[in-house]
């Protein structure tokens, strides 16, 4: 069953911007999309690179590496060379405080 933790404050993600998330030794990104938040784990799947030190634009974030592309809503991979989707995780914001739901 999923819990749900604090990674931060929704100041800490003003829109277009990510936050970096150390849960557990566990990376996971949050990324702000038009007021919108969601979660991802931070490793592409095609060779295990951090994604959000790639650039997002709109609901993309693009791998530095090799340029692989994922959807932050879904985990979808866009194109090559990932071809595997990245995990995604719930997000609620209460009293200002974002919270992601992890395994």
């Amino acid at each position: 069953m999923s819990e749900f933790i604090e990674v931060g404050r929704l100041d800490d993600v003003p829109p277009g911007g990510k936050l970096l998330v150390d849960f557990d030794g566990r990376a996971l990104a949050v990324f702000n999309v038009e007021g919108t938040l969601y979660a991802i784990d931070d490793v592409c799947t095609h060779d295990g690179g951090p994604l959000a030190e790639g650039e997002i634009i709109g609901c993309e974030i693009r791998c530095p590496r090799h340029g692989a592309r994922f959807d932050v809503r879904t985990g979808k991979a866009l194109c090559f060379p990932a071809f595997e989707p990245v995990a995604t995780h719930p997000v609620e914001v209460k009293d200002g405080k974002i919270f992601v739901a992890v395994d």
